[in-house]
């Protein structure tokens, strides 16, 4: 099964942001070794890592927000490490693009 891209975002005044993107089903996050090494490495820039836990019959999905300097707390401690952001159900995207991209 291949994997979700990444996405790097150009704001209005050419700053650029880069979101990893990541899905579960559980409370785990994968992050690989290259990926936790880059945002550690990246964590000063702009590097964000967005998890959507997947929607149950009893729960809506889940949005979780998270900067590139907890990406080695995310790979250890799951969906346990506390976000920048939450959202359940449908998340709303301008607020979520705000926190990632300021104006």
């Amino acid at each position: 099964m291949p994997g979700i891209p990444d996405v790097l975002i150009c704001d209005e005044q050419g700053r650029f942001h880069f979101v990893e993107l990541k899905s579960t089903g559980g409370n785990a996050v994968d992050l690989r070794p290259h990926q936790v090494a880059f945002m550690s490495r990246h964590a000063h820039a702009s590097v964000w890592i967005l998890v959507r836990k997947v929607r149950t019959e009893t729960l809506p999905q889940r949005i979780y927000l998270y900067r590139a300097e907890s990406a080695m707390d995310l790979k250890l401690h799951g969906l346990k490490v506390p976000p920048v952001f939450f959202f359940e159900g449908d998340p709303p995207w301008e607020e979520l693009f705000g926190l990632i991209a300021p104006i």
